[in-house]
């Protein structure tokens, strides 16, 4: 075979089998950018669905994390291409968030971490013409309190918000000038932030959290929730945990509260990577898919 001929034979077999992809116009992708916020230059990781984003979703990571470590324990990009969320992954100031618990290294330098994200989400909703009413926030553990305190700091801004494994601070303030759709999730065997309440050792110090059913409860009293929450058991996938939902949706602005206690389920995101050994955060229920749930209730629950 002559060699031109071969090369060209070669190129076109390397083009199937050697993993190179042509990428599409309409095909998602990521960017990372800076935002001066408070007197530093603050990062994040942003991902661009392959369709015009109908809304903006704040990611945010843990205590220690980082937003590209909260990107692959949730695995949100996959949901967010499907829905065609726009989601970005910041970065807290020395891998924590001022959630107003006061231990965070965040909160001791005193960042203004409400301003930052109201102001990256502002300037996202701006770029990608995110209408008012679709700009909601995920987090897991200190994002998870970040996420309740920007509910309740910002309720002009963010529509609905979905805490895993994180509430609020005691004696943290939460007067929101307007009904917030609210989807938490907490295991009954955290370890890190407990199920009941109470002392929460993290990387600043110690600082003290309300329970998760108190603060479920304070939510369906801000919302306005009428009745009792209707219940359920999810299926049991026999991986040792029982996930039970409780919805309330006679609620005000027809917002809901959605809380899904995790029985034996541990410091982890529903359905996402197991990041830590068993014996130290617990065991990751497979029972609830985290993010895809997320992903359907901030849709329906936009603003309109």
């Amino acid at each position: 075979m002559p060699y031109a001929r071969w090369m060209l034979l070669a190129v076109a077999v390397c083009v199937v089998g050697c993993g190179v992809r042509y990428v599409s116009a309409a095909s998602a992708r990521d960017s990372f950018g800076t935002l001066r916020s408070g007197g530093m230059d603050r990062t994040y990781t942003l991902h661009v669905p392959p369709g015009d984003p109908v809304g903006l979703v704040l990611s945010l990571h843990g205590g220690g994390g980082t937003g590209i470590a909260q990107r692959g324990l949730t695995g949100f990009d996959a949901v967010a291409d499907a829905h065609n969320l726009l989601v970005v992954y910041p970065d807290g100031y020395d891998k924590s968030w001022a959630d107003g618990r006061g231990a965070s290294p965040a909160d001791r330098r005193h960042v203004d971490d409400v301003g930052f994200l109201v102001a990256l989400a502002g300037k996202l909703q701006n770029d990608y013409a995110i209408a008012p009413g679709h700009v909601f926030v995920t987090g897991m553990s200190n994002g998870g309190f970040m996420a309740n305190r920007l509910a309740c700091d910002r309720a002009d801004v963010i529509a609905a918000i979905a805490s895993v494994a994180g509430t609020l601070g005691v004696g943290v303030a939460c007067n929101p000038s307007r009904p917030v759709s609210v989807w938490e999730a907490h295991g009954t065997a955290d370890p890190l932030v407990p199920f009941n309440g109470g002392a929460v050792h993290g990387r600043g110090g110690v600082s003290h959290a309300i329970s998760a059913n108190s603060m479920v409860g304070k939510w369906r009293s801000v919302d306005g929730c009428r009745g009792d929450p209707s219940a359920q058991v999810l299926p049991d996938v026999r991986d040792g945990t029982v996930v039970h939902r409780s919805d309330s949706t006679g609620c005000a602005a027809s917002t809901e509260v959605v809380f899904y206690q995790i029985d034996k389920g541990g410091h982890t995101w529903p359905h996402g990577k197991q990041y830590l050994p068993r014996a130290m955060i617990g065991s990751t229920t497979r029972a609830l898919d985290g993010s895809q749930a997320i992903a359907e209730f901030f849709l329906a629950h936009a603003r309109r």
